[in-house]
């Protein structure tokens, strides 16, 4: 049995998964892309350096394996003493010993050679032979996966990806748009009267978007290369002048006037600004997946890969209900189009019961979602309303619902503004729609004198603790055991100061003056004066 343990090879998995870039590579990429004179993506010139790779590895092996040792080809004719390398045998060395004539008046006259091979044994073969199966030898890297570029790809892939991105990134003469890759000296020059004509033709469109292809075809910008080319060296200066900015989805670039977005888009609102608080979370893992399935939250890390429901339900804070927006993360993340470059994704909320269609913004450095203000009003939405997210039929379209306007009048934590200044909580009888959060749901009449509150930073004055447990003391009183869930303290905090669960978890979990009673409820240990979460 031939013994295949001593064949050689050049790649091995290290060498996808250490793979660098060096300077041929790039001046591969370059050639290749001007040869195609087309702009490519990631993925395009991973596959031409992987095929590359392959090729020049296969042709050092060969060379290395040809000056070493001649390969036995059994066209060939040998002479004893004479060294030769066998496929059969694992490519290991062996003597000619001995040669005599072949036997066999079925085939043409051939040769026999004994052989000693490296292991000890000795072997014969067939020489002289012209019509052989095997005088046309396979390489040994032939039935190699790791030379097989399509193998490579589906096994490190993702892999390469993360090696390479930050390389050509930071390759001056290499410039991306929306994630296609082409060498700056090549691309068009356009002259800033096509970019003021651009300009222009948005202000026509409320700012737009408008497509590349759209503007290309009203502007007519002359060109002798091809199109794809064409409009990518559009797109290029349309991302380095700062009045446009590209809000397409992923796979499309679309053009919009930045003076033109919303503010709220372009700025983060005032209501989810934060800031940074010092939390240890391994002190509250298990607090935390305990609030997993109740809370969305922009600023609360989350395992995705447990969720996969078509329809996600959203349970509204008072910073995204007043600022018309939901939280981007990474559990909605995948209902909503995302982008390879762009800040700013424009699409169209659609909502179930109508139908009608408006304009939304995913803001994904900020990881919020914009344009909902107004479908909140509409509905009579309350903080602690349930919004129902899903991906619609088309791409850059998401479904949105509620559980309709049946106003009912209940008895609803309503959040007070008194005199000072100060935040108060006091159960009165509200009319509300339906389908709310019971836990985090309060109703908001002032929210006039809380904007003026927030403008002015008053709830900054304060550390977060003292907030927490002045609303806590508050919200003890609204029941008779003085009971507080976990959820309804974290909503009732984000009337006042932006903050994610897991800060408020780590304030009642260590503070003295709370004491856990499980299931997420706590119970003050003390009674301390407080005349509002503004003190």
């Amino acid at each position: 049995m031939p013994n295949m343990n001593n064949k050689k090879t050049k790649i091995d998995e290290t060498y996808w998964t250490s793979f660098q870039l060096c300077e041929d590579d790039f001046e591969l990429l370059y050639n290749h892309l001007l040869e195609l004179e087309t702009p490519l993506t990631t993925a395009d010139l991973i596959q031409a350096l992987i095929q590359e790779r392959i090729v020049q590895e296969q042709q050092k092996f060969e060379q290395e394996r040809s000056a070493a040792t001649e390969m036995f080809i059994p066209k060939n004719s040998y002479q004893v003493g004479q060294e030769l390398a066998f496929p059969a045998f694992g490519y290991q060395k062996g003597i000619v010993t001995a040669l005599r004539p072949g036997v066999n008046p079925a085939i043409q006259p051939f040769n026999v050679i004994e052989v000693t091979i490296e292991s000890g044994e000795v072997h014969h073969f067939a020489c002289d032979l012209e019509d052989h199966v095997l005088n046309i030898p396979r390489s040994p890297l032939d039935d190699d996966p790791l030379y097989d570029a399509e193998h490579v790809i589906s096994q490190f892939g993702a892999v390469l990806t993360d090696r390479v991105s930050e390389p050509l990134a930071q390759n001056e003469g290499l410039v991306q748009i929306a994630g296609r890759w082409f060498p700056k000296a090549l691309l068009v020059d356009i002259n800033i009267g096509y970019l003021n004509m651009a300009e222009a033709l948005l202000e026509m469109e409320a700012g737009g978007p408008l497509s590349t292809q759209s503007i290309l075809e009203q502007i007519e910008l002359p060109t002798d290369v091809s199109l794809k080319l064409t409009e990518f060296s559009l797109n290029y200066v349309l991302q380095e002048d700062k009045r446009f900015d590209e809000v397409g989805p992923a796979g499309e670039t679309l053009w919009f006037l930045r003076q033109s977005e919303p503010e709220m888009v372009r700025e983060v609102p005032l209501y989810l600004k934060h800031e940074q608080f010092d939390i240890e979370p391994e002190d509250i893992q298990e607090l935390i997946r305990m609030l997993e399935e109740d809370v969305i939250d922009e600023l609360q890390p989350e395992n995705a890969l447990c969720y996969e429901d078509n329809e996600v339900a959203v349970s509204l804070i008072f910073p995204h209900w007043q600022s018309g927006t939901l939280p981007l993360s990474d559990r909605v993340h995948r209902l909503f189009p995302t982008a390879y470059e762009a800040p700013r994704v424009r699409f169209s909320f659609v909502d179930a019961s109508t139908n009608e269609s408006f304009p939304g913004w995913v803001v994904r450095p900020a990881r919020y979602v914009y344009g909902l203000k107004e479908w909140y009003e509409q509905n009579e939405l309350i903080p602690g309303s349930m919004v129902y997210i899903r991906r619609g039929d088309e791409p850059g379209k998401v479904i949105v619902r509620c559980e309709g306007k049946r106003p009912n009048r209940e008895w609803m934590r309503t959040a007070l503004v008194g005199s000072d200044g100060g935040v108060v909580f006091a159960m009165l009888k509200q009319i509300v729609p339906p389908g709310f959060n019971e836990r985090m749901a309060v109703v908001v009449p002032d929210t006039d004198t809380l904007e003026d509150l927030w403008s002015k930073r008053a709830f900054q004055k304060k550390s977060l603790e003292k907030i927490a447990m002045s609303i806590f003391q508050e919200l003890a009183k609204l029941n008779p055991q003085g009971h507080v869930h976990a959820l309804e303290l974290y909503a009732a905090v984000n009337i006042v100061r932006r903050c994610p669960p897991a800060a408020i978890l780590n304030i009642v979990s260590n503070a003295s003056w709370a004491k856990p009673l499980g299931d997420l409820y706590f119970l003050m240990e003390s009674s301390p004066q407080s005349g509002g979460a503004n003190d």
